[in-house]
């Protein structure tokens, strides 16, 4: 188990990077637009570095939903390979089965 703490500062992240998703979003486009200005690039680049840190979307670390988990997360699940594995071994997970050849 995470301790609460890094679980809630991960949670804190996603929202900063939802709520400055579509302006950096703007702001990259005028920065790689060929048509647009240097005055215009440089203004847009030095907004971006303006934001804060954590608006960034790398900073946000994919967990286990079930317990805060920050190694080994399997995508499709949003769980560790631990919590898929119990999950699938009880049945609770549609579709997955053990496989035998």
């Amino acid at each position: 188990m995470a301790k609460k703490s890094k679980i809630a500062a991960n949670e804190r992240r996603r929202a900063v990077v939802a709520r400055y998703a579509a302006r950096r979003a703007e702001l990259k486009a005028v920065i790689v637009a060929p048509s647009s200005s240097a005055e215009q690039r440089a203004a847009a680049a030095a907004e971006l570095r303006r934001q804060p840190r954590d608006a960034s979307p790398v900073r946000v670390r994919n967990r286990d939903a079930a317990d805060g988990r920050p190694r080994a997360y399997l995508r499709a699940f949003g769980l560790s390979r631990i919590n898929v594995r119990t999950l699938a071994h009880r049945g609770e997970l549609p579709g997955v089965t053990k496989s035998s050849w």
